[in-house]
């Protein structure tokens, strides 16, 4: 058995705002080891089942000691630790600030021991050693069996059991400011040592979080409980709801989004105390770099641009194209307000992949010129489509459109819509055609009813 003992400084603040260091360690912690608890203002951990799954003892230390949402590696200053047998060695050497061999430790640094100093002292016992060296007996009847008991522990002839703790299901902090904000862009400092601390929580359980919400505590004494509006409820509390497309445990993106939001809130009071939540994460899986130069990704991805115009002109304002499982060409893709996750293509095993593709082979054996995406006749698709098809004259079977219409190619044979529940049945035939004055056009002959019936659908740049 091996056991560290760790105790972050105050100057961890300093170098990362977190709303709660400790936990914030203790978190990170528990990626070396999952027996980590907590020894009044203390972290103990044992290492010995794990340290060979890290390259050994001095290489997990130092991994433990220099975690990534530190600004600078200073582990020196911004943690003390020390090491021992049993997790009461490691914490009295800890307290001692020095390497002291067992029996020399002080009986200060024994937790069960400090009721009974003044006791002990006037007995002449000052360190671990003496008190063990006493009659066992002697000290269960005026001390009782908790200090026998932690001598046990200390020495390893008892095995240590603690509450070890365990990552929260749910990511939920508290910040209680210094000073009360006046105004929503002033709340942003605090909430930046909550994302921090979030960031932390998101790769300890190796997630990206979707929604998140920031709840303030207004001042009661000022606050006007008939307030009311999108992000006050006449209470005393205020809350605003941020949500991303795609799971992130990118800080500064939310920071940025969440700076945004704040400034469109107007506060009816002082604000006393924060609480951010998480609402919604899923897992994320670790990107893999590239060497090349050419490859490495420069500044924001799409999904984060489209949040951030979202959020400073509103999601109705931005809007993105949705395409839909349909070869009619006007319902393949529609646009909607960007609020929601971006949508990607299915992938080979979902169900909308292999729904997809069972209607590509029906249609192919029911027609025979049924076209995919991956077809070269899918090159031929018009760059501009009207919204709605022109109808076009027809001279002795041939259509007219500013001019008599030449056609290129075709038929391309299109049959949809006939599903049960579904509207607009269409059964065409598209041609690519040329008119002397327009150019290249998109038409298509209706193949429903007794006439032919020519329209313009598309026109080619």
């Amino acid at each position: 058995m091996h056991w560290i003992a760790l105790q972050p400084t105050l100057d961890v603040e300093a170098q990362a705002p977190l709303a709660d260091a400790f936990t914030a360690w203790a978190w990170w912690a528990l990626q070396f080891t999952p027996l980590v608890a907590r020894l009044e203002t203390a972290l103990v951990l044992e290492i010995s089942t794990s340290e060979r799954l890290f390259g050994g003892r001095a290489t997990l230390l130092g991994k433990l000691l220099n975690p990534d949402f530190l600004e600078q590696n200073q582990p020196s200053a911004l943690m003390k630790y020390a090491q021992g047998a049993t997790s009461l060695i490691a914490f009295g050497r800890l307290l001692c600030d020095t390497e002291l061999t067992v029996d020399v430790l002080p009986l200060r640094t024994l937790v069960a021991a400090r009721p009974h100093l003044p006791t002990l002292a006037r007995l002449g016992l000052r360190n671990w050693g003496q008190l063990r060296a006493m009659p066992r007996g002697g000290l269960v009847r005026r001390f009782g069996t908790g200090l026998v008991d932690a001598m046990d522990r200390a020495y390893g002839s008892s095995p240590e059991v603690y509450p070890w703790l365990s990552l929260p299901e749910v990511f939920d902090a508290p910040l209680e400011l210094t000073s009360s904000v006046e105004t929503a862009a002033a709340m942003l400092f605090g909430a930046r040592r909550l994302l921090t601390q979030l960031q932390v929580w998101l790769r300890a359980r190796q997630q990206g979080v979707l929604a998140l919400e920031l709840v303030w505590e207004l001042d009661a004494r000022r606050s006007n409980a008939l307030h009311v509006d999108a992000h006050h409820r006449g209470g005393g509390q205020g809350r605003l709801e941020l949500r991303t497309a795609q799971a992130t445990q990118d800080v500064a993106h939310l920071a940025r989004l969440l700076a945004e939001q704040l400034a469109q809130v107007s506060l009816p009071a002082p604000v006393l105390n924060l609480r951010l939540r998480s609402l919604q994460t899923l897992p994320v899986a670790g990107e893999s770099g590239s060497l090349l130069p050419d490859d490495v990704r420069q500044g924001d991805s799409l999904h984060q641009l489209i949040e951030r115009l979202g959020a400073r002109l509103g999601p109705a304002q931005v809007r993105c194209v949705t395409h839909h499982a349909d070869h009619r060409p006007e319902r393949m893709q529609s646009w909607c307000a960007a609020a929601g996750p971006l949508q990607t293509a299915p992938s080979p095993g979902s169900k909308n992949a292999i729904k997809n593709r069972a209607i590509n082979a029906y249609f192919t054996r029911a027609t025979g010129q049924f076209y995919s995406q991956g077809s070269p006749d899918w090159a031929l698709y018009p760059s501009w489509l009207l919204a709605t098809p022109l109808r076009l004259k027809v001279v002795q079977g041939t259509p007219f459109y500013q001019g008599r219409l030449t056609l290129l190619t075709g038929p391309q044979r299109l049959e949809a819509g006939w599903l049960e529940g579904d509207t607009g049945c269409a059964m065409r035939d598209y041609y690519m055609a040329r008119s002397a004055s327009v150019g290249l056009v998109w038409v298509y002959r209706e193949r429903l009813g007794h006439q032919a019936c020519w329209y313009l659908h598309g026109l080619y740049g």
